[in-house]
């Protein structure tokens, strides 16, 4: 019996061993199991953190960025959470950061637009005001020095308006008064002179085609943000050549420039801002603000036309092509009344695009050899070809020089033949003579035709005839004073005096003594006319 009871001691302890062995082996294999489901969620929480973290820095940033830029949205970090219930609690945040971030910008665009528009509409007025006071100065004053720096600063004024002019157009305002249909060469003409660097701009093309009265004042503001971008990122010795050429469907305006060009990126954003198919965020604009791609587009999706500036210049440059459907266009009527040109300079508009009622000067010209766009008077307004400069005023004779009654003092190259009879002496020595009419048939030498081109006027020719034209209108609104007759004067039919030469004194007898006297009833001269006028005048 003793015998028995250890084998079965020993057959339990195996039965235990077996068991435990068992057991430790399930035991190794759940441990195993559970370390690896540990790790498992370790590495998930692991990549969860750092999908939390890439959608901190890089995707919600990316978000914001694609509210005003068409750039692609980055996807998740690790591409095991594609399509699970984490990424799309993610994909709501992202939704809702987006709807949050476009109506901030919305509301702070909004915002920021209302200010510079209203900001742009006080500086406008008061460019409008100081135009004002330039034109009144312009007809005021005579000086050629005087007129002249008025010109100058009447050109940075135009400048000044259309910078005003181009910010309230981005910020939702209208380019200005309607004009009437203008030709194209006269648009681009008077979009050249609303630029800094205008000499460099040479102009081809022929008339024939006008823009129609609504998209006038666009065009011009569309090429005039052109030309200043050309002449920018240009060297200052080179030119910036502007063609007109028609198309099957309606026209083009070509600039090419000489410049630094453009490089892909650039071109796509340029791409991007001139279709103005998106809204343009004031804000987003760099630093400097850039406006011109901007208002360009903005101008061009609401009127029609479009801008390219995809393709490189013959020059090294960039060439931006500007097409005009036949929607924008109407034929010039050569027949019919003509159109009244675009002033693109402030003498004949308004910083708000009004046209000035004294008259509208002929848009500069823009051929290579004349690099002077302002202050030629219009040629409606002087059908006669110009004659040749005149020489000095001849100084009237003194006293004892034995002047013979019939010699009248010649003054420049047209002085009225037939001088009137010495009737006595002033004052202060000077010969007084009484007018009167001129012979029949001898009035002023008719100058033959010039064999040559006629040389280019200097600024101090342009000013002196400002001068005349400001006197004549001035003279026809009034309609009651006679116009004092100074020499180069156009509304008395003389000549421009030679360059440097310097006014009569005051006491100078006036070059125009054979005119007939004025009638007893006629009210007193003007108030700007000289004192040897009224010494030469018997019913002074």
């Amino acid at each position: 019996m003793s015998h028995h009871i250890p084998e079965a001691v020993i057959w339990c302890l195996a039965i235990a061993l077996t068991v435990v062995a068992v057991l430790l082996l399930r035991q190794r294999k759940i441990t195993a199991g559970v370390r690896r489901r540990v790790a498992q969620l370790e590495e998930s929480l692991r990549a969860r953190d750092e999908e939390t973290a890439h959608l901190v820095a890089v995707r919600l940033p990316a978000v914001a960025d694609a509210v005003s830029q068409d750039v692609p949205l980055p996807g998740p970090l690790d591409e095991r959470l594609t399509g699970t219930a984490f990424a799309q609690r993610l994909q709501s945040v992202m939704d809702l950061f987006a709807q949050a971030v476009e109506k901030a910008q919305a509301r702070a665009d909004q915002s920021a637009k209302a200010a510079l528009k209203a900001s742009m509409r006080a500086l406008q007025g008061l460019a409008h005001e100081q135009q004002l006071a330039i034109s009144e100065m312009q007809d005021r004053h005579d000086n050629p020095d005087v007129l002249r720096d008025l010109l100058e600063i009447d050109h940075a004024n135009s400048q000044f308006g259309r910078r005003a002019q181009a910010i309230a157009v981005l910020c939702g305002s209208w380019p200005g008064r309607q004009r009437v249909a203008s030709p194209l060469t006269d648009v681009v003409r008077g979009a050249t002179s609303r630029i800094r660097d205008y000499r460099r701009v040479r102009v081809h093309g022929q008339d024939g085609i006008a823009v129609v009265s609504r998209a006038v004042e666009p065009v011009v503001l569309a090429v005039a943000e052109l030309l200043d971008n050309a002449a920018r990122h240009s060297q200052p010795n080179t030119t910036v050549e502007v063609s007109l050429q028609p198309v099957h469907n309606g026209a083009c305006v070509v600039i090419d420039d000489a410049g630094v060009g453009m490089d892909g990126r650039e071109v796509q954003q340029a791409v991007a801002m001139l279709s103005g198919r998106r809204p343009v965020d004031v804000s987003r604009l760099g630093d400097p603000p850039q406006f011109g791609f901007p208002v360009i587009g903005v101008l061009a999706a609401r009127y029609g036309f479009s801008v390219s500036v995809d393709t490189r210049s013959p020059y090294g440059g960039v060439r931006a092509v500007l097409f005009l459907p036949s929607a924008l266009l109407t034929q010039l009527d050569i027949d019919g009344p003509s159109t009244t040109p675009l002033t693109g300079h402030g003498r004949g508009r308004t910083a708000h695009g009004a046209t000035r009622k004294h008259g509208t000067a002929r848009p500069h010209d823009t051929r290579p050899h004349d690099p002077r766009p302002h202050g030629r008077a219009p040629e409606r307004a002087h059908p006669a070809p110009d004659a040749p400069p005149a020489g000095p005023v001849a100084p009237a004779p003194a006293p004892g020089d034995g002047a013979a009654p019939g010699d009248g003092a010649a003054s420049g190259g047209g002085a009225a033949t037939g001088g009137g009879a010495v009737t006595g002496s002033t004052a202060g020595g000077l010969p007084k003579r009484r007018r009167r009419q001129p012979a029949a048939g001898h009035g002023r030498p008719v100058a033959p035709p010039p064999t040559e081109l006629p040389r280019e006027r200097t600024a101090e020719e342009n000013a002196r005839r400002m001068g005349a034209f400001a006197r004549g209108t001035r003279s026809g609104r009034t309609g009651n004073h006679p116009l004092p007759h100074l020499p180069g004067d156009a509304a008395t039919g003389q000549q421009p005096p030679h360059l440097g030469q310097q006014p009569p004194h005051l006491g100078q007898q006036p070059p125009h003594l054979g005119q007939q006297p004025p009638h007893p009833g006629q009210q007193p001269p003007h108030p700007g006319h000289t004192p040897a006028e009224d010494e030469g005048n018997p019913h002074a």
